[in-house]
């Protein structure tokens, strides 16, 4: 059995462009993929907070420092460009990976997507202590 578990997110980018002629995913900067510990082509999930829809789509490496986060296709309807999101990438672990699984988390300012500070730490399993 395995648990599907946050692998990384990114946490309040601001949405740079929308592309509805594109193939489809969603483009970010590679600083910002690296930090967070995302890969070309992975599997991510977008929740955008400003207008509150979920998509599902794979992320394509931008232009390197330029801090663009793009949806492309038909996310490009749902997520637009000034709208903030937060890209979620998960993963699948035995449940004795969980007490030592820690997830990055890459805190972006919600203006320029500079990154405010990255956190990495444990889940906690079974209350304080």
């Amino acid at each position: 059995m395995f648990i599907k578990v946050l692998k990384a997110k990114i946490h309040r980018a601001r949405v740079t462009g929308a592309d509805i002629n594109y193939e489809g995913s969603l483009t970010l900067d590679p600083d910002l993929m690296r930090r967070a510990g995302m890969l070309p082509y992975e599997l991510v999930q977008v929740y955008d907070i400003t207008s509150g829809a979920r998509i599902e789509t794979y992320l394509i490496e931008g232009k390197r420092g330029s801090r663009e986060v793009v949806t492309n296709g038909a996310a490009a309807r749902l997520v637009k460009e000034g709208d903030l999101v937060i890209v979620a990438s998960y993963a699948l672990i035995s449940p004795s990976e969980v007490a030592h699984h820690q997830p990055k988390i890459v805190l972006l300012d919600g203006e320029d997507n500079r990154i405010k500070e990255v956190r990495q730490g444990s889940l906690f399993i079974g209350g304080a202590g």
